[in-house]
């Protein structure tokens, strides 16, 4: 098979756009927080352009400190960012996002690429970046919804145990729905990419088992962490005021 990845001009990116362009007119047109769409759109465009040039740096140098420097502070901001559906943030808060998306995260990306993959060196930061960020990114987007939830229903009076079942069934359905869709509605990033750069579709097929479990893992402990560490502010905030 053709191992030539086809390389994508600055017009063919400019193209790429059109959809988010005409999505952001809609929301302008609409009054549906375009600004929050352009600031977001820009944000992504800025982001992705200077993390390629950092991994470039990254993975010629090659040091396994700098990529454990890396997924540190891959692991503060997730932290951050999860909790950020919610209307009151708290130093706890934060404090237990992250030690959910660590306990979680780690324990997740070293069974993947040292057990599984068997990554040499342990370090080599081509695949402990790529490996760390979709595990990351799935612990904290599963948490923000299972927070966002929790706090909802605890609002409402509901116990705990309830609570915390609504919560992590609501923060699962859409993993679950890929877990579905995968293989028949989509072929996720992961298993395109490998396709479109000429690795055999069997081959590539299994790695996106290994990427779907490991998502579908991380997702469910750390949302479950982040519930049982939350549970006395939950318990409290559940209770009707006299």
């Amino acid at each position: 098979m053709n191992s030539a990845v086809q390389a994508i001009s600055w017009q063919g990116l400019i193209l790429a756009m059109v959809p988010t362009f005409i999505v952001l007119a809609i929301m302008w047109r609409w009054t549906a927080g375009v600004g929050t769409g352009v600031y977001a759109t820009i944000r992504m465009l800025v982001q992705l352009l200077l993390i390629g040039y950092v991994l470039v740096f990254i993975f010629e140098t090659g040091e396994p400190t700098v990529v454990l420097a890396i997924l540190g502070a891959m692991l503060l901001v997730a932290s951050w960012i999860s909790i950020r559906p919610l209307a009151h943030k708290s130093r706890r808060l934060y404090q237990n996002a992250l030690i959910s998306i660590s306990l979680s995260g780690v324990l997740t990306l070293a069974l993947v690429s040292q057990s599984v993959i068997g990554v040499d060196p342990w370090f080599s930061p081509r695949y402990l970046i790529p490996l760390a960020g979709m595990i990351f990114a799935g612990a904290m987007n599963t948490i923000s919804l299972a927070a966002e939830r929790a706090w909802a229903e605890a609002g409402r009076g509901i116990h705990y145990r309830e609570t915390r079942r609504i919560a992590l069934q609501a923060a699962l359905i859409p993993m679950i729905n890929s877990l579905f869709a995968v293989g028949l509605v989509s072929l996720p990033g992961m298993m395109t990419g490998q396709i479109l750069s000429g690795t055999s579709p069997l081959v590539a097929a299994k790695y996106q088992i290994v990427v779907m479990s490991m998502l579908f893992g991380v997702s469910g402990m750390s949302a479950a962490i982040f519930l049982h560490l939350e549970r006395g502010e939950l318990e409290q905030l559940s209770v009707p005021a006299e």
